[in-house]
């Protein structure tokens, strides 16, 4: 009895192991890896990155190109499956180069947003910026919706997938000839950006045993 109750007390002393975590990533184009080798794309290459600094998670590529967020929230009860513990959601670059209304994108993600709270499942908002020949007022409402909506749902978000790539000295040189999605380089620099918050995002989730490291 004694070896018993000592073996517990040692047990429920240690930190919690990590278990292995699902993620499902929402997206469009730049999610699913345009134009790029299906390993240069931004859900392997932040995926090997996040299990290199210890998180045990696998992530899901749900991008599809060209999808805007009507789409993603038309597709985001059978994204949600029973094996998915998050939701990464990176939808509205479409809805900003279709110039659709920013409330009416503001209600499909948080629609997005809603489902994966009914599903008990967490989520995070990463979100585009519009460029300033959108015009000032269309400009600063679209680049409201991520920061709000997150807000309003109690959700990390990163503002703009594609600011580490705007912040670099040679922008365009990360780019494919379209300049609108990044080449494989690109992306490495878009996971070196937004990887330590996602990370957080995971460990949130459980993928870590006490804690992982963003620096490597």
């Amino acid at each position: 009895m004694l070896a018993r109750l000592l073996a517990i007390t040692i047990l429920s002393a240690l930190p919690a192991a990590a278990q292995p975590v699902t993620v499902a990533a929402l997206g469009d184009s730049l999610t699913q890896g345009y134009g790029l080798p299906q390993e240069a794309g931004l859900v392997p290459q932040l995926q090997t990155w996040l299990r290199e600094r210890g998180a045990d998670v696998t992530l899901i590529n749900a991008g599809v190109s060209g999808d805007t967020t009507a789409g993603g929230l038309s597709r985001v009860e059978w994204t949600l499956t029973p094996e998915v513990d998050g939701l990464i959601v990176a939808l509205g670059g479409n809805d900003l180069l279709r110039g659709i209304d920013p409330a009416v994108s503001r209600a499909n993600l948080a629609g997005i947003l809603e489902a994966a709270r009914d599903a008990d499942i967490g989520a995070m908002l990463i979100g585009i910026e519009a460029p300033p020949n959108y015009g000032e007022d269309y400009r600063a409402a679209f680049n409201a919706i991520y920061t709000d909506v997150a807000a309003a749902h109690d959700v990390p978000a990163i503002p703009s997938m594609l600011a580490p790539i705007v912040a670099a000295p040679e922008p365009l040189a990360l780019m494919q000839p379209d300049a609108i999605h990044p080449n494989a380089e690109g992306v490495r620099v878009i996971v070196e950006g937004i990887g330590p918050e996602v990370l957080a995002f995971v460990d949130s989730l459980g993928a870590c045993e006490g804690g992982c490291i963003a620096e490597q």
